[in-house]
C-alpha cells in the first residue's frame, strides 16, 4: 500500500452555527441519524463535543471526550475507558463501553469552527502539524510516546494537536489526540498521547 500525504488544515471561525453534514470543530453536532450523545463512565453526565468529521460515503465521526475546561476526570485518554467516544453515523455502532442518550445538544468544547487548508508557505514540513485531518488510507500517526493504535487494519481519521486547536482540550502537557475507525467501518476509538 502506498502511503498518502496527509492533509494539513487550520480551523478557523464559521461565523455562526454550521448546520451541514461537514467537518467542524465546536458547536453542535449535525445528526445524520438519531441522536446518540454519549456519557460519561464516571459522573454519567454528558460528554463534550469536540467535533464531527466526514468520512466519506456521506457519514460523518463525531468525536466526544468528558470533561471541560474547569472539570478534570481520569481517563480520557484511554481508548475504551469510557471517557471518550467516536460515534460514526449512518449504520454505525456504538461500542459496548459507551452509553448515549438520544438528545440532540449538548455541552460543546466552543463555537463552529470550520476546516481550511494550510497554505504552503505555513509550513511545508506536514510532518510536523500533527493536528492534520488525514481519513486516507495509508496515513501513519505521528506518535508522541509509541505505537497506541486500537487493532489491526484500524485507519486513522484524524490526528489533533490541543495546542493547535481553536479552544481549550485536555490532552495533558501538549497532548495529541488519535481518533480511528474499526476495518469494517462502523466503530470509532479515540485516544490521546501527551509529551
Amino acid at each position: 500500500m502506498t502511503v498518502s500525504e496527509p492533509v494539513p488544515l487550520a480551523f478557523v471561525p464559521a461565523g455562526g452555527a454550521v448546520r451541514e453534514a461537514v467537518t467542524k470543530m465546536g458547536g453542535q453536532p449535525v445528526w445524520i441519524e438519531e441522536p446518540q450523545w454519549p456519557l460519561s463512565r464516571e459522573t454519567g453526565e454528558r460528554m463534550q463535543f469536540l467535533g464531527q468529521f466526514a468520512l466519506g460515503g456521506g457519514r460523518l465521526a463525531y468525536l466526544f471526550m468528558t470533561g471541560g475546561e474547569d472539570d478534570f476526570v481520569d481517563g480520557t485518554y484511554e481508548p475504551e475507558g469510557g471517557e471518550n467516544a467516536l460515534v460514526v453515523q449512518p449504520g454505525g455502532r456504538v461500542p459496548g463501553f459507551v452509553t448515549v442518550e438520544q438528545r440532540a445538544e449538548g455541552p460543546s468544547a466552543g463555537e463552529d469552527h470550520v476546516p481550511r487548508a494550510a497554505g504552503a508557505g505555513a509550513d511545508a514540513n506536514a510532518d510536523e502539524r500533527p493536528w492534520q485531518f488525514l481519513g486516507t488510507p495509508g496515513i501513519e500517526p505521528n506518535w508522541l510516546q509509541g505505537e497506541e493504535s486500537p487493532g489491526a487494519d484500524w485507519q486513522l481519521v484524524v490526528q489533533l494537536d490541543s495546542c493547535d486547536l481553536p479552544f481549550h482540550v485536555n490532552f495533558g502537557d501538549a497532548g495529541v489526540g488519535y481518533a480511528f475507525l474499526s476495518p469494517d467501518g462502523k466503530e470509532g476509538r479515540f485516544l490521546w498521547q501527551c509529551g
